[in-house]
């Protein structure tokens, strides 16, 4: 099968994805064998490329955010058969036993399993995923739509929740890439005002499009103190820009899997008044289960651009480079021409 695999990290431009032949994976017991259709571009996927993430192995194949049909099962699997439509997400696996899983946080297992960087992922014509850890995918959605939502959109949700957005609340938004412009839907249709605040000039106009009510730079100050914040874009020295827009106790969700540092805060200017910081880290199945079913209820409007298989490099170069608007997802098996 052809893949695309990260060989030696560094910048986009000296090419640390590199295509080429592998054997088609074999799915264990508990196992589906994918042929996959589509897989989202993410921007984890260009730390991983980059080096901002160490791969957990070597010439590990990237992508999380994969849709495509199940072409063979395990022999212990029963949830799904040949020829239904699946999604895999980047939560590939947990433990079940550790303290976090028993307790129902399984986004914290002390031993995760991480799809396109501890198992390889979706930029092949083929993978597997442990069945338990695989989603239905909702019929309303095109597998180009779907794609985005397995990782940018989850994401989104669980930094939505984890943000604390009070009803009818005001949602300060930093950076407007793929899962921005899905949490921003999710905000607005729930009733919040949503301002957005990114460097690009593409972004803030799909934002205003899709009814934010003010988009500016991503320095700027919004023109009314947030309740709330998600912090998208990977850049520390916006958390105390962030901090400083709250109205008092207000919360900021960073929800990166990758920040550059941040800055020393001004406890009385970014903290004080119970102003509070979140992380977010990956998520639970209960988490994709109730966003799918969500988005499919809500038919969020998903701005993607797609790109053939053979250019994935030039996919997340365009990424680095933020020519991306919306979602970016990699065509990887050529669409049926309708009979």
């Amino acid at each position: 099968m052809r893949a695309w695999w990260v060989d030696e990290p560094g910048p986009m431009s000296t090419h640390p994805l590199v295509q080429g032949s592998r054997a088609t994976p074999r799915p264990g017991a508990h196992e589906l064998l994918v042929e996959v259709s589509v897989c989202g571009v993410c921007r984890t996927d260009l730390h991983l490329a980059e080096g901002d993430l160490a791969p957990h192995h070597w010439r590990v194949v990237p992508g999380h955010e994969a849709v495509g049909v199940v072409i063979g099962t395990g022999t212990d699997c029963s949830r799904f058969k040949p020829g239904d439509r699946v999604g895999v997400a980047w939560l590939g696996a947990a433990c079940g036993r550790c303290r976090y899983c028993r307790r129902g946080d399984e986004n914290l297992c002390s031993s995760p399993v991480f799809t396109g960087w501890d198992r390889d992922g979706g930029y092949a014509e083929h993978m597997t995923v442990a069945e338990d850890f695989a989603y239905p995918v909702p019929a309303v959605f095109t597998d180009e739509q779907a794609a985005p939502l397995l990782c940018s959109g989850i994401i989104g949700y669980r930094a939505l929740k984890r943000a604390a957005l009070p009803v009818g609340g005001r949602l300060g938004i930093y950076g407007f890439g793929s899962s921005a412009h899905i949490t921003a839907q999710l905000a607005i249709r729930q009733g919040a005002s949503v301002f957005v605040m990114t460097r690009s000039e593409s972004a803030r106009k799909l934002a205003l499009e899709l009814g934010a009510e003010y988009a500016g730079g991503a320095g700027d100050n919004p023109p009314v103190p947030l309740d709330s914040a998600i912090l998208f874009a990977p850049a520390g020295d916006l958390v105390p820009v962030a901090l400083r827009a709250l109205d008092r106790g207000g919360t900021l969700a960073i929800a990166g899997i990758h920040l550059t540092a941040i800055p020393a805060l001004d406890y009385g200017r970014e903290l004080f008044f119970e102003r509070q910081v979140m992380s977010v880290t990956a998520n639970t199945r209960a988490d994709g289960e109730e966003f799918l079913a969500l988005a499919a209820r809500l038919s969020l409007a998903l701005t993607t651009i797609t790109y053939p298989f053979d250019a994935a490099d030039r996919a997340l170069e365009d990424l680095a480079a933020d020519r991306v608007t919306g979602s970016a997802v990699l065509r990887v098996r050529p669409e049926q021409a309708p009979s």
